[in-house]
């Protein structure tokens, strides 16, 4: 599709090729192109999935929710600021490697720490996606890195202590689409109409009322790459409730929150 491209891999020793995923190492997308704009005193210099919190990206936080659970096999929508984004990750993979320099090519060989600490083994695909594109657009931009099995994808700004595991089982066992999680935080955000499980309207539009809401956190098919509005509508779009710790980084004070959240034992630290 033209989009630039580069892939990193972190903790990983070069040359041998990487084994297939099996079915519980399925590809996760994540979507980090947006402006961020209602964060603005953060995202003027740095894309909102860098914004840290307990001095690492939000990004980092998520992904390492994904790891805890043996999902390490990224693809990140790069947008705003996408370059911001690729130096992190090339700087991450060096600064947690011992490296060998050669001062006569500049060729830099990272290494497995010495000191018997583990790394994070995780391979990140990063893909140029636009700086306007609107979330379908970035989705589907995705399909030729995330191939043609189930994957998991999330939005770049918000955290969860949410059980993959049952999400999956979930999934699986209702044959749909898709699979949104949903949340019950304060009314400000799009409105969902449930039946059971099943999504019948999604909207956007802040609700005015508490209710369901969309929590990102999905597990979705090859086939759906088209927008949820319309899942919903031909019923292929499901609902995982999660009624444990989940927010989002949507404002300034959404960050002092989760700061504090992260002094305190941060509730969506789901890994060691």
């Amino acid at each position: 599709m033209g989009e630039q491209h580069a892939r990193v891999g972190v903790g990983d020793e070069g040359g041998a090729a990487a084994a297939a995923p099996s079915a519980a190492q399925m590809k996760v997308a994540i979507l980090a192109g947006g402006l961020g704009s209602r964060i603005s005193e953060e995202t003027e210099v740095k894309p909102k999935p860098m914004v840290e919190i307990g001095g690492r990206p939000m990004l980092w936080h998520i992904m390492k929710i994904y790891a805890h659970y043996d999902l390490t096999d990224f693809v990140v929508a790069l947008g705003y600021k996408g370059d911001y984004i690729k130096r992190w990750m090339v700087d991450y993979c060096s600064l947690q490697s011992d490296l060998t320099v050669s001062l006569k090519d500049g060729n830099v060989s990272p290494h497995r720490n010495g000191n018997g600490s583990d790394g994070d083994d995780w391979t990140i695909d990063l893909v140029d996606t636009g700086h306007d594109t609107a979330t379908g657009g970035r989705i589907k931009r995705l399909a030729p890195y995330l191939g043609d099995s189930t994957f998991m994808l999330t939005w770049g700004d918000g955290v969860a202590d949410i059980d993959l595991n049952a999400l999956l089982a979930f999934h699986r066992a209702h044959g749909k689409l898709a699979t949104m999680t949903t949340v019950r935080p304060p009314a400000r955000f799009g409105h969902l109409e449930l039946e059971g499980d099943r999504v019948t309207e999604f909207s956007e539009k802040p609700q005015l009322g508490e209710g369901w809401i969309n929590g990102a956190f999905f597990v979705l098919e090859p086939e759906v790459f088209e927008p949820l509005e319309r899942l919903a509508r031909e019923g292929q779009l499901m609902a995982y409730r999660h009624t444990s710790f989940w927010q989002c980084m949507d404002t300034l004070r959404d960050k002092k929150l989760l700061e504090e959240l992260w002094s305190n034992g941060a509730p969506w630290r789901v890994w060691r």
